[in-house]
């Protein structure tokens, strides 16, 4: 039996109230992460986005900063996993500071996560 999500019909939250909370920047807001895994003070981030969904500016100004930390992978997914279905596509990894694509498909991207996590082990000893 797989398990399923923890809330399948959870809201994505609004976060349109805090719009002008920084005066000297307005324009500033948060931005969500989709996925994150951590080990060992180790962290693995996905940001999923719909083929065709392009990234906001100041998401991928986060992703790219988050990227450049030694103990952080940032990694896009094209793709989903609801309840329709799952379909992933082409994975793409933050790279000094360029996006390079990995490969596609849920193996690879189950590679990729098992590989970080074993390099997550490795790092403790």
């Amino acid at each position: 039996m797989k398990p399923a999500m923890r809330n399948p019909s959870a809201a994505h939250i609004d976060f349109g109230f805090l719009s002008g909370v920084i005066p000297t920047n307005p324009k500033a807001m948060p931005s969500d992460i989709d996925m994150i895994f951590e080990r060992n003070q180790q962290f693995f981030i996905g940001e999923w986005k719909m083929a065709g969904e392009h990234i906001s500016l100041g998401q991928e100004i986060t992703l790219r900063g988050l990227s450049t930390l030694d103990n952080f992978n940032v990694y896009i997914i094209q793709g989903y996993s609801n309840h329709e279905g799952r379909k992933i596509g082409k994975i793409f990894k933050f790279v000094n500071k360029k996006i390079v694509e990995m490969g596609s498909g849920e193996e690879r991207l189950k590679g990729i996560i098992k590989a970080w996590y074993n390099h997550a082990d490795i790092n403790l000893k």
